[in-house]
């Protein structure tokens, strides 16, 4: 018995009082700093606030991808003119429209596709490091198991799926693009059939992988809760609608986000999802501004009646939307275990 009231004054004397609201966030990346909001007050401001410093530093980019696309509907213009009086070189304005608008869009292409990818290993990176924190905050308030089931997913989705958009997604987007131009030049059956095909594979594989941490997620317990129906659906509809790919899969993942808005009080879990959405705001909007400026610049060019430029800059901009979906799947994929973890705290 002595021995007990020695060791219990002893432990309780050793215990150091642990607070899931004292846990600091790592800081954000350097690339994000720009958007992080200077006062957190409230989760609103705070995140009205990365969105307008986005759209704010949007104003050049615009101005540039602008201009590539009324040179790119200038292109198709002339090419339909001249087609008009010379059917039979159709096969010569398809090669030199094909190589033109390859050329024109090559460089804006492959800076977008980097710039989804340092968004994409940022976002990882700073996943490694925040995630440990968010655990160690819901395993001091008795969420042990919770904890643990979501590090262990979290971690392990994080680095298989930037291991797998870099070392497959990446390249096969780039043999995508490369399959399109030759199709454009080429008009060859087989072209076609493996430039569909790469585009199915890249598709079905980021659907899957969010459709499988989902799951996971709703295996474990963790997403649950109830929210206003029509905040809820207007929520669907705005992510369905802007994200290319996997934005119907986002938007299921919208609930979880909108449920947790009562329980943001963790110090650490806002700033690390200020940080989650400062990352991925700025190539997010830039790749998004392109991708939409290409959609609309492949239906001005389809009313020139030259099909093949037009299915050529629709290519292209199927491209954009990869780039997009990639950035948008692993920033949700790191939103939405910060916010099961946050529940966990509530």
């Amino acid at each position: 018995m002595r021995k007990f009231i020695i060791f219990l004054l002893l432990t309780l004397f050793l215990i150091q009082p642990v607070s899931a609201n004292g846990l600091t966030a790592p800081s954000a990346p350097e690339s994000a700093q720009r958007y992080m909001p200077s006062e957190q007050q409230t989760f609103a401001d705070g995140l009205w606030y990365i969105v307008k410093s986005a759209v704010s530093a949007l104003q050049p980019e615009l101005a540039n991808a602008s201009g590539i696309c009324l040179s790119l509907i200038a292109i198709v213009l002339l090419v339909s003119i001249l087609s008009s009086f010379s059917e039979s070189s159709a096969g010569v304005f398809r090669l030199v429209v094909a190589v033109v608008i390859g050329l024109l869009l090559l460089e804006p292409t492959n800076s977008l596709i980097s710039l989804g990818t340092k968004a994409v290993t940022e976002l990882s990176e700073y996943g490694k490091l925040m995630i440990p924190v968010m655990s160690a905050a819901v395993a001091a308030q008795g969420g042990a198991t919770t904890s643990a089931a979501l590090y262990t997913g979290t971690i392990l989705f994080i680095t298989l799926l930037t291991t797998f958009i870099t070392r497959f997604i990446i390249p096969a987007l780039y043999i995508y693009l490369c399959l399109c131009v030759a199709n454009c030049a080429l008009e060859q059956d087989m072209l076609k059939k493996v430039r569909d095909f790469i585009k199915w594979l890249i598709t079905w594989s980021l659907k899957w992988v969010l459709y499988i941490f989902t799951g996971y997620i709703s295996i474990t317990g963790v997403i649950s809760g109830t929210v206003d129906a029509s905040a809820l659906k207007a929520a669907k509809i705005g992510i369905s609608g802007t994200v290319p790919v996997v934005g119907s899969i986002l938007s299921d993942a919208a609930e979880t986000i909108l449920v947790s808005a009562g329980v943001m009080k963790n110090t650490a879990g806002v700033y690390g999802i200020f940080a989650v959405l400062a990352v991925c705001i700025g190539p997010f909007v830039r790749i998004g501004a392109h991708y939409l400026l290409l959609k609309m610049t492949s239906a001005v060019s389809s009313i020139f009646g030259h099909k093949p430029s037009a299915e050529l800059i629709q290519d292209f901009s199927t491209g954009m939307g990869f780039a997009l979906a990639m950035t948008g799947t692993v920033g949700m994929l790191l939103l939405i275990s910060l916010v099961c973890y946050m529940k966990g705290m509530g």
